[in-house]
């Protein structure tokens, strides 16, 4: 397995503590929506339409996502990368879902793969 070459490394942990803290504070701010809807209307209106909603955003950002990155477009790619975390975050807020969670089972494919990939279909085992 190779390893990130020194001089990339803290640039790396730098954009991962940035993004570390958007995240973070969407989570706040989606608190504060929740208790006063008139915050963000668009997000309270996404919240209270529900999982299937929240759910078909997540997909429609991530195919927009991936025409962007398809064609080249950097600024597109990071924009809808941002409309994707978005709309992810605010998901897996209405699921119940944390961000512990999603680390731990990343964590559990690398010890069983040696690195976060995809689980072949044959190798999942059921997460409570």
């Amino acid at each position: 397995m190779r390893s990130t070459p020194p001089d990339t490394a803290p640039a790396a942990a730098d954009g991962r503590d940035a993004l570390a803290r958007a995240i973070d504070r969407l989570e706040r701010d989606l608190a504060l929506v929740r208790a006063d809807p008139r915050r963000a209307p668009r997000t309270a209106r996404l919240l209270e339409e529900g999982v299937a909603k929240m759910a078909k955003k997540v997909g429609e950002e991530a195919v927009e996502l991936a025409l962007d990155a398809v064609a080249g477009e950097r600024r597109a790619v990071i924009s809808e990368t941002a409309d994707l975390l978005y709309h992810l975050v605010v998901l897996l807020e209405a699921l119940g879902v944390g961000w512990q969670e999603v680390g731990e089972e990343l964590e559990r494919r690398r010890a069983r793969l040696g690195i976060a990939e995809k689980l072949p279909k044959s190798a999942i085992d059921p997460v409570d």
